[in-house]
């Protein structure tokens, strides 16, 4: 069923001087107003950089076996997602956290109705760039140290003696994203806010660059991203305080075991779309259907869940 999943991974891999661009359209279509997109077959996405390479996957696929539906996909993080389906400008949201209470009340009120489905596990992944040796395995605590607005290091050595003094150029997330959201929430708490002197981006192919291209780099996002851009980024081996003192190494085999950065990953739909656009029902019916029925989501890079988590989102459309 699933016959171009490995194409469509090739476009979030780091290729040559350039990245892809921050938004990125599964097919040229322009958006136009709320009505509009209401009216056409255009079935508009937008949001998680993390949740792109499924999407994308599964639109690629569906507009294969009916060429008479559009579907864009954009990438402006998951905030800057949820902004757009809240006014009406998407009718799926891709989400790599769960929707906020302020984002649900905006979508509210203006007639959006979100329901969250469940689309994959991912492992948040902290790279590395290869020549740097020393810095294969780190903790939880050293990563708070890290980003903590408290005391921002700029020294490697300032991390652990034994590393070289070498400056530490962070990469991450920027605050739309929904990876910066829980990477906050596990690693540095209520009590911590993250600094703002590191390279952010909500298009994570930024960060792979960025990475790939500096030896003392340090950056983090979805395990898709390394996995298509291992031969330029090694993947570093964390330890947590439910790891009994293991440094678990990011794969989809060590996904449970992977804790706090281990996490599950969503599309938002507006029910009220699904209702009355069959084309916005038929796609997310094959969207969950393609899930549980291929390879789709372990070639793009992630982990599926158990055919009946797939099965529970489809009883509710």
């Amino acid at each position: 069923m699933v016959t171009s999943v490995k194409k469509i991974a090739t476009k979030f891999k780091v290729l040559g001087a350039t990245a892809v661009a921050a938004t990125v359209a599964v097919t040229t279509v322009a958006l136009g107003t709320v009505v509009a997109n209401a009216q056409s077959n255009l079935i508009a996405i937008d949001g998680s950089s993390t949740v792109f390479p499924i999407t994308e996957a599964v639109a690629e696929e569906y507009m294969a076996a009916n060429p008479g539906t559009n579907i864009s996909v954009g990438v402006s993080g998951t905030g800057g997602g949820f902004k757009k389906f809240c006014a009406g400008e998407t009718v799926i949201s891709n989400a790599s956290r769960p929707i906020k209470d302020s984002e649900l009340a905006d979508c509210q009120a203006n007639g959006i109705n979100p329901e969250r489905i469940d689309v994959a596990y991912d492992a948040i992944t902290v790279v590395i760039n290869p020549a740097n040796t020393f810095a294969r395995n780190l903790t939880v605590d050293q990563l708070q140290e890290m980003w903590s607005s408290e005391t921002p290091p700029t020294s490697w050595a300032q991390i652990d003696p034994s590393f070289p003094d070498e400056p530490l150029n962070l990469y991450g997330p920027g605050t739309d994203s929904g990876t910066f959201d829980y990477f906050n929430e596990v690693i540095l708490g209520d009590d911590l806010d993250s600094h703002g002197d590191y390279t952010a981006s909500e298009d994570d192919n930024v960060l792979v660059l960025g990475v790939s291209r500096d030896r003392n780099a340090l950056g983090y996002f979805g395990l898709a991203y390394f996995e298509e851009n291992s031969e330029v980024l090694d993947a570093v081996a964390i330890q947590g305080p439910e790891t009994d003192g293991q440094y678990i190494q990011p794969s989809s085999e060590t996904i449970n075991d992977y804790i706090p950065l281990a996490r599950p990953i969503f599309i938002y739909v507006d029910t009220n779309a699904v209702a009355s656009r069959p084309e916005v029902a038929a796609f997310v019916e094959f969207y969950l259907n393609t899930a549980m029925s291929s390879d789709i989501i372990s070639e793009v890079g992630y982990v599926p869940l158990a055919d009946a988590s797939y099965d529970a989102s489809l009883g509710l459309l």
